[in-house]
């Protein structure tokens, strides 16, 4: 199961997950990143700090979600992803891709 809170912070969406992202779930992932954007807001950080699992099914909704945000002129940036989930990044050649901080409050102050 994945619990997912948006939250805005001085024109950041700050998206907060928690639980395990699988091919069972990432859609929701996917779904609700997708409307944040649909609504305008393309400046988002994705806190993983509590995502205990993630899929290649969660990456492949992460990064589709970047690039509607870069369309949108707007970014995704990470923020603290938990040990596990940060080696799954680096494996997929991620951690190249996506602008990633230690904490949520660095991520949205990166903007």
């Amino acid at each position: 199961m994945v619990d997912i809170t948006i939250t805005g912070h001085d024109g950041v969406t700050l998206v907060e997950v928690s639980g395990r992202i699988d091919s069972m779930n990432a859609n929701e992932l996917g779904t609700a990143l997708s409307n944040v954007i649909d609504e305008g807001a393309v400046r988002l950080v994705l806190d993983l700090s509590s995502v205990e699992y993630m899929s290649s099914a969660g990456l492949r909704e992460m990064v589709n979600s970047l690039k509607k945000a870069k369309k949108a002129t707007g970014d995704l940036r990470l923020a603290q992803p938990s040990d596990r989930v940060r080696e799954v990044l680096e494996m997929a050649g991620l951690d190249t891709i996506f602008r990633i901080y230690p904490t949520s409050l660095e991520a949205v102050g990166s903007y």
